[in-house]
């Protein structure tokens, strides 16, 4: 069932029409817009109770005061409206409800199925046929496994395409972390043995491996098969160490997450920020910790942050046993959460607010973590205002003062001897560095330049090396939507993807001198942004840090700040940030070319032979550590081809 209530809303009206039964609504204002989201058990009453109750919390009494239409969807049990609940918060990201960040790509350990099973980061959708261990907290946590399981076991970590076309054993051998399965250097029981208790060390069962293994070393060592006992005891000595670096030790070997929340203004309620802070356990070892920090989360009490957590996060994942929380929930929704947790996973989930002895201490240790990494961030932020204020203070742009400033955009060029030039572009706002609002921009390069040099804006490419025609194509590409905006076109809708390129910055940052600043600034006048504040970021003597001038793009004199100046800091941060994103683009663009190039200008060499080279040797790299007789075995590839391939790769 649907209703919608009428344009001049009147909530005594709509309430009476409502059904006695559990559902969704969905609150909106005079534009249309969804303000907030919430599942009921009993539809009247819970929407009748904004309206009648004179008790709300002051964000609750705003969200109240803008409804114009509630639309309402009847379901068939409190479970069902928690999951259409959840998946129209997370499509609609309404303003009143507490968001947290939607990411489910955690990574795993993956333990595959083949005769020679590899060891192996896995992120993605798992894969029936392999095993898979985790989810871990990061990445960090699963690479730092796989480590230290390489050097107790020695498990196979190689791609199936290299491991396949081995002749001979690699450097992991050479440093006793690998047995070399590959080339036949370990008899196929003795490494099942090293798989099983790999599958057993990651289940938990740490103890019964070093038992196992204790046992053997003892038995090889009455066998007199000295050099068999010392392999085992070097695997011995390795588990202990593995074992003395878990942060926590237990006897439990549930799956268990444990999670806590903390606000700004103490335990019992959320000031002006929250965190989240999840603890992971798997098979007794305690993985690591991750902090959450939601929005839309003020005037909120923490039983209602993990409660809303508790459903982003593991509706549609992957749900432990037992989920330890910091707070008591309400009955109705825990009791209709576990119920749908269960049903999804396929086993019980129990949520458990008090938890006692071992559980308590995890939620103990959680709670620290989460306080730690609240005052970590407000702490930040106060760095990063103080940078701010410092940085417009010392700049004094007429009218920053009153406009203030809040958004910069920073761009870099990074090539290598003109070669794969890439334009970069960071964004920092709101007193962080916004990540999704980055921006690459290939810039073509002339191979050969015939009469004069086109300009960059006219798409026809640039001289190789020319740092001041690459800026100015970057700047133009980057704000042509804004000055369109400006002269009166239509603006872009909210649901567009290319909304972040009409939003104006409050300072564009150059890496570069006057040359760099002075094509900005040319592109800028092109387009009519001639109101946008421009500064270019010109590197010191001897390219050291807190040496840095300021470029001033009005013709003002260069301004040095002092190394310990705060808003030279800032600059810094922002301008590294854009150094290091313009590289990673670079050398992926660079390595990209150099990958098809060196394959490409061998005659005899078409698209489908070289994918079969790079697939059959794990890359360009395989392909040139193979010999010729390796390279005959590749479809499609003569012998005469092979020398010939063999020959230009040197």
């Amino acid at each position: 069932m649907s209703e919608t209530a009428p344009a001049e809303f009147d909530a005594k009206h709509f309430v009476a029409n409502l059904p006695h039964q559990p559902g969704v609504y969905r609150m909106l204002n005079g534009a249309g817009e969804v303000l907030y989201v919430g599942k009921a058990n009993d539809l009247k009453k819970r929407v009748a109770s904004y309206f009648q109750q004179a008790n709300l919390s002051p964000r609750i009494r705003l969200m109240v005061s803008h409804i114009a239409a509630i639309d309402t969807t009847a379901t068939r049990s409190e479970a069902e409206a928690l999951l259409l609940e959840n998946n129209l918060i997370k499509s609609l990201a309404p303003r009143y409800n507490i968001l947290f960040r939607d990411d489910k790509s955690y990574p795993y350990i993956v333990l595959t199925q083949h005769a020679a099973p590899r060891l192996a980061f896995y992120r993605g959708s798992p894969d029936k046929r392999h095993r898979y261990f985790g989810p871990f907290p990061n990445s960090h946590a699963v690479r730092e496994s796989i480590q230290l399981l390489q050097k107790v076991f020695r498990i196979r970590t190689c791609e199936d395409s290299v491991f396949g076309n081995r002749s001979r054993p690699c450097l992991l051998y050479q440093i006793k972390r690998c047995s070399a399965p590959c080339v036949g250097l370990i008899a196929a029981d003795t490494y099942r043995e090293d798989v099983k208790n790999t599958l057993l060390f990651l289940q938990g069962k740490q103890t019964e491996v070093l038992a196992e293994l204790t046992e053997k070393m003892a038995r090889a060592a009455a066998q007199m098969d000295y050099e068999h006992a010392a392999i085992l005891r070097d695997q011995i000595q390795a588990l202990r160490v593995v074992q003395e670096k878990q942060f926590v030790e237990s006897s439990n070997t549930l799956d268990v997450d444990i999670i806590a929340a903390v606000g700004s203004s103490g335990q019992g309620g959320v000031g002006e920020s929250v965190c989240v802070n999840l603890a992971m356990v798997r098979g007794g070892r305690h993985l690591g910790d991750r902090a959450f920090f939601p929005k839309n989360a003020e005037g909120c009490d923490l039983p209602q942050v993990i409660e809303a957590f508790v459903a982003q996060h593991y509706l549609g994942g992957g749900v432990p046993a037992l989920i330890v929380v910091g707070e008591k929930l309400h009955d109705a929704a825990q009791a209709a959460m576990e119920a749908l947790l269960s049903t999804q996973s396929g086993h019980k989930v129990n949520i458990l607010a008090n938890p006692i002895g071992e559980r308590r201490k995890w939620l103990e240790m959680a709670l620290a973590n989460a306080k730690l990494a609240l005052g970590q961030r407000l702490s930040q932020h106060v760095r990063q205002e103080e940078g701010l204020l410092a940085l417009q203070n010392a700049l004094d742009f007429p009218g920053m003062t009153t406009r203030g400033l809040t958004r910069i955009e920073c761009f870099d060029i990074s090539h290598t001897q003109g070669e794969a030039t890439i334009a970069a572009c960071v964004v920092y706002d709101q007193l962080a560095m916004r990540n999704g609002e980055y921006r690459r921009y290939n810039i073509p390069v002339l191979s050969k330049v015939e009469g004069p040099v086109l300009s960059a804006d006219e798409g026809k490419g640039i001289t190789p090396g020319d740092d001041y025609a690459a800026i100015r194509q970057a700047v133009t590409l980057r704000y042509q939507k804004l000055a369109q905006i400006d002269e009166g076109g239509d603006a872009v809708s909210g649901k567009s993807p290319d909304l972040i390129l009409i939003k104006s910055p409050d300072l564009i940052l150059i890496d570069g001198g006057k040359g760099q600043v002075s094509a900005a600034q040319s592109a800028l006048a092109e387009l009519g942004l001639n109101d946008l504040l421009l500064l270019g970021v010109a590197k010191g003597e001897g390219r050291k840090p807190g040496l840095e001038q300021l470029i001033f793009a009005d013709g003002r004199k260069p301004l040095q700040l002092d190394s310990a100046h705060p808003g030279l800091h800032l600059i810094q941060q922002i301008r590294d940030e854009a150094h290091r994103f313009a590289i990673a683009g670079h050398r992926a663009k660079r390595a990209k070319t150099r990958t098809q190039s060196s394959l490409e200008e061998i005659d005899g060499i078409g698209a489908k032979r070289r994918q079969s080279l790079l697939a059959r040797f794990g890359g360009l790299k395989g392909v040139r550590a193979a010999n010729v007789d390796e390279l005959q075995q590749a479809p499609g590839i003569s012998r005469a081809l092979a020398e010939k391939i063999y020959k230009a790769l040197r």
